[in-house]
Formats: structure tokens, sequence, C-alpha cells
């Protein structure tokens, strides 16, 4: 596989680590593509929950005002890149207040406010959501050259797998949607 056999925009795609991932942090993850073009792309690691900060603590830290019981938003480290700055990717039925909104495609969108925080604490936000700190992050041609490596196969999100899997196993789940078995992976490339 050449860089060229790498898709042009692999945006609200899921990449998955290749057991051979080089970088320790990426190791075993499953990241949502929240953009992508020539200059770079920009995702959220969406299978690594961050057991040190529940939902209801963050709220409490940013003071956000919230009823006795709120539902339980996944907390992930979305990536090594501003690991103090967060992100709500949600299902596309919320529409974000102000500039800090994106909308990847008609099931996904991103919002970096905390406007989000406060609707999903008092029932009014998204449907499906997850809470990610930091990103992950990738200059122009570098995601490309890593898929051409070995390092990411590239397959379709869906909202049950970004949203609904369990965090322990979206990376299984993520593979088996491609029809591969983790358990026939190499950390090898092959080579003809």
């Amino acid at each position: 596989m050449t860089a060229a056999t790498v898709p042009s925009d692999l945006t609200a795609k899921l990449l998955i680590a290749m057991p051979g991932m080089g970088d320790p942090r990426f190791a075993g993850s499953v990241v949502f593509l929240c953009s992508h073009s020539d200059e770079g792309a920009m995702g959220l690691i969406v299978n690594k929950r961050m057991d040190e900060v529940t939902f209801s603590e963050l709220l409490e830290q940013l003071d956000i005002a919230r009823p006795d019981t709120v539902r339980d938003v996944p907390v992930c480290y979305g990536g090594p890149v501003e690991l103090r700055r967060g992100f709500v990717l949600h299902s596309a039925d919320y529409a974000a207040r102000g500039e800090e909104g994106l909308e990847i495609d008609d099931r996904f969108s991103m919002t970096a406010t905390l406007d989000v925080l406060e609707d999903i604490a008092n029932g009014r936000g998204p449907r499906q959501a997850l809470l990610a700190l930091g990103y992950a992050g990738w200059g122009a041609g570098q995601l490309e050259d890593e898929i051409a490596a070995n390092g990411w196969l590239t397959a379709e999100a869906s909202p049950e797998l970004v949203f609904g899997a369990a965090m322990d196993g979206k990376w299984e789940a993520a593979l088996r949607s491609l029809g591969v078995n983790p358990l026939m992976l190499s950390s090898e490339a092959g080579h003809a």
C-alpha cells in the first residue's frame, strides 16, 4: 500500500491501531476522524476511558449546575495534544451554539464549548455523546504515511460503534466491522 492508495478524505471514518503501532499513546486505539484534508487531520480517541475523572466530577470542577442525577457520559483520553481542552463528540441531533461546533456529517458533530456540557447535565443535550480530553493531530501527509506503514486500518464509523460499544471492546468491534479477527493480525506489513 502506498500513500497514494489512502482515500483523500477520511473525515468521519475510524482509524484502528494495528498491533505494531510504534507510538504507545495510540496502542489499541480507535480514533474517530473529525476532519481530514491535504493540510492534516484531527481526531478523537473514542475507546480509552479516563478513570481518574468522571463526567459528574468534571461538571463539579467546572461549576456547572446540574440536577442530582446526571446521565453518565464517558470521559475519554482524546489524544496527546492539548490535554486540558475538552471536545464533545455527539450525535447530529444537537445544534451547537456559537462558532465552536463542527457538523462532521449527518450522524456526527463535535462541540468544544461549555454550553454542550450544561445542556447534557440538564437533559437538553445530544442523544448520544462522549467527552474527550485532548485530541490527536497529524500534519500534512503524516497520517497517510502512517497508514501506508501499516500503523492504522481505516473503517466506517457507526454511531453504534462510536457511542454504544463498551470501551474495552471497541478495538475488537471495529476490527470485526471490517471482517478482521483480532487474533489474526500481525504487526508486520505485507510486501509483494
